[in-house]
């Protein structure tokens, strides 16, 4: 039975098949750490990127504190496998997902959400005194900053949803989330810092509103891979959410350059000729996100075609011919669709794999 092991050469897996070089990934851990931990900023890492508590508790390890998730079912396996310091960034909506939530919450106290509506609020408030938990769950207001996805609109309606807040027994008021989501890819990096500090001086401005109105303004929090390095400059922020720095993609890299590398590729094999200089490999829609346009193969040659779920196509101009049987090594375009994917990493040191982690909580999308 096909069953890959530690001390395995990377040559002998199966395709397609996800591999981490981890000498890569460590130092982009190292970078962002060194860049960001000695302005005093908190690194809360989004896990949605990974969905993986093994590399939760390696980021915690290198300075993080805490991380996040996007959907209260990552929340639930994150804390299952024993990660459970977690704030879930997305609201929580629906007699369905409250009562999720409320069952979570009574195992695990450390879990931190967000609301940007009364109704959201108060269902959540309404089924925890129904639930016989006294201790309230930590909440923060989410904010719309300029990506106008999800979050209240400041001035007014922030003020009036933190009242409401504050007359509710089982919620505890403890900050502010704002994500300036929309900036994260701008490609000229003076306008990404520029349109960056304009949301943060909202975020913050907001926040200091809400802290002379009597609110509690601990943790405000903020930030990707894109923007974390400006925000952490900014007074007031506490809090920073990077998620893809720890493997990249090209989105990212064609955004915010090299700082950090492209740890993660998804390895392929040469499954048929069509003609000179073009070939299959084994690798399409099934195991490499499309969203942000199509993967490159690491070897810049090779020009990437998607063929159907199953299959690609690679086709170059100069140099040797690829043969059937050949390996390939892809960069996705959007890493955390394309992690979501696949089961397993399969983590190497020039070659040899040294470390191989489950997906935890692949497909966990509600």
């Amino acid at each position: 039975m096909y069953s890959p092991k530690i001390g395995d050469h990377v040559s002998t897996l199966d395709t397609p098949s996800m591999i981490v070089d981890l000498d890569l990934m460590e130092s982009n851990i190292s970078k962002l750490m060194n860049q960001l931990l000695p302005t005093g900023v908190n690194i809360r890492p989004h896990l949605k990127t990974t969905k993986s508590a093994i590399l939760a508790r390696r980021l915690n390890g290198a300075g993080a504190k805490g991380g996040c998730v996007a959907k209260l079912s990552e929340a639930e396996v994150l804390c299952a496998k024993g990660f459970d310091d977690l704030l879930i960034t997305c609201e929580i909506i629906g007699p369905v997902k409250v009562a999720r939530l409320v069952e979570l919450f009574r195992r695990f106290r450390r879990l931190r959400i967000v609301v940007d509506s009364v109704v959201g609020a108060s269902a959540i408030n309404e089924a925890l005194e129904k639930s016989g938990i006294n201790e309230p769950i930590q909440v923060l207001i989410d904010l719309d900053v300029g990506l106008r996805r999800t979050g209240i609109q400041p001035g007014e309606p922030v003020l009036q949803l933190a009242t409401h807040i504050a007359k509710l027994k089982h919620m505890k008021l403890i900050g502010i989330q704002g994500y300036e989501g929309h900036l994260q890819h701008l490609h000229n990096r003076e306008e990404r810092k520029k349109s960056c500090l304009e949301s943060m001086a909202i975020l913050t401005g907001t926040a200091g509103i809400l802290r002379k109105e009597g609110f509690n303004m601990d943790v405000v929090t903020t930030a990707g891979t894109g923007t974390a390095e400006f925000a952490v400059t900014v007074p007031g922020v506490t809090e920073v959410q990077p998620g893809s720095f720890i493997f990249m993609d090209t989105d990212y890299r064609n955004a915010v350059g090299t700082f950090y590398s492209n740890s993660l590729t998804i390895l392929s094999t040469v499954l048929s000729k069509q003609g000179p200089k073009c070939v299959t490999i084994d690798v399409g829609l099934k195991s490499l996100s499309t969203d942000s346009g199509l993967a490159e193969a690491k070897d810049p040659r090779f020009t990437y075609g998607v063929l159907g779920d199953e299959h690609g196509s690679l086709a170059w101009v100069e140099g040797e011919d690829l043969e059937i049987g050949d390996r390939v090594e892809m960069i996705p375009s959007h890493i955390d669709p394309t992690i979501n994917l696949h089961d397993f990493y399969y983590a190497h040191r020039q070659g040899i794999i040294e470390e191989i982690w489950p997906v935890d909580a692949r497909g966990k999308v509600q």
